[in-house]
């Protein structure tokens, strides 16, 4: 069962846009006053609703594969999971079809099937109980291109932040497909800061981080990028940015990381979780819950 469950939401992912996303690029769409940033708005809903119309993926560039397990220390298959995942990934390449987007940067040789060293990546959190949460974001290669990573000095504090986040949007333009979302790791080392920037693009357009400061911070940044003028696919208006998500660890007295991580418009996220016993409940892509399959 987690084999079918992971395989259904990397499909799932490629092929249906999970609701927030849609309904943010709506309203960005109802707001827009620019004439050729409404076209493109307009251009991208109807890719969305032709995707899931024809079952077909949203993007030719159907990403690299992320997995975010959150297990459950007596799952009872934890020590098989990582295999489990690779076969989703080769089987979900097959039937959706994904594009092969695994190289090998020594031999400069692509895999054929989403699969290689570290590939898919995997990041583990091991919690109490029986259950899988696991997630799933294909990252495009344009979004991924202009991730920043910055090593501040503390004593500048968030003002120096706000201008390393700002700064990282303004230099990748219309490199990420905007409008993107936009989202920020805050810590001591360069590893952490990155890893928790990534996995917060999990988190669904317009939910605020539960600190409240953490919160004013994220709707600060969001107002700043879209001030840029940037727009969709960099041709203007008023929506650079869908979101922008903060996540923050303890740093060192003496190091401060600002890492900034891109998802493009096409923000491709799907979570289930699976029980001890098999059965499955859909998260994102809730279709799948009574459904069985999504291929043409």
């Amino acid at each position: 069962m987690v084999l079918e469950a992971a395989k259904n939401i990397v499909s799932a992912a490629a092929v249906y846009l999970p609701d927030d996303v849609k309904n943010a690029l709506q309203k960005a769409l109802e707001k827009e006053e620019n004439p050729l940033a409404r076209k493109q708005f307009e251009a991208i809903l109807e890719n969305v609703r032709l995707a899931a119309e024809l079952k077909k993926p949203i993007c030719q560039d159907t990403g690299m594969v992320y997995f975010y397990a959150k297990v459950g220390e007596h799952f009872p298959i934890l020590s098989k999971l990582p295999e489990i995942l690779v076969k989703a990934t080769r089987q979900a390449t097959v039937e959706v079809p994904l594009r092969p987007n695994a190289v090998d940067p020594i031999r400069n040789k692509n895999s054929g099937d989403n699969t290689g060293r570290y590939m898919p990546w995997i990041d583990w959190e091991i919690v109490e109980g029986d259950r899988l949460e696991l997630w799933v974001v294909l990252k495009g290669g344009g979004s991924e291109y202009p991730s920043t990573l910055a090593m501040i000095s503390p004593a500048l504090g968030l003002k120096a932040v706000k201008k390393v986040v700002v700064d990282a949007v303004y230099n990748a333009g219309p490199k990420p497909c905007p409008p993107v979302i936009v989202s920020v790791g805050l810590a001591g080392g360069s590893d952490i800061a990155m890893k928790l920037a990534k996995r917060s693009l999990l988190r669904p357009i317009g939910e605020r981080h539960p600190d409240p400061e953490v919160a004013a911070l994220e709707e600060e940044l969001l107002g700043l990028i879209n001030k840029l003028g940037i727009g969709v696919h960099g041709f203007g208006g008023l929506t650079t940015a869908l979101d922008v998500k903060v996540e923050y660890g303890y740093r060192h007295p003496a190091s401060f990381a600002v890492a900034v991580a891109f998802n493009c418009w096409a923000t491709r996220r799907s979570g289930v979780i699976v029980e001890r016993d098999g059965s499955t409940q859909y998260l994102t892509h809730k279709f799948l819950n009574k459904e069985v399959g999504i291929h043409g």
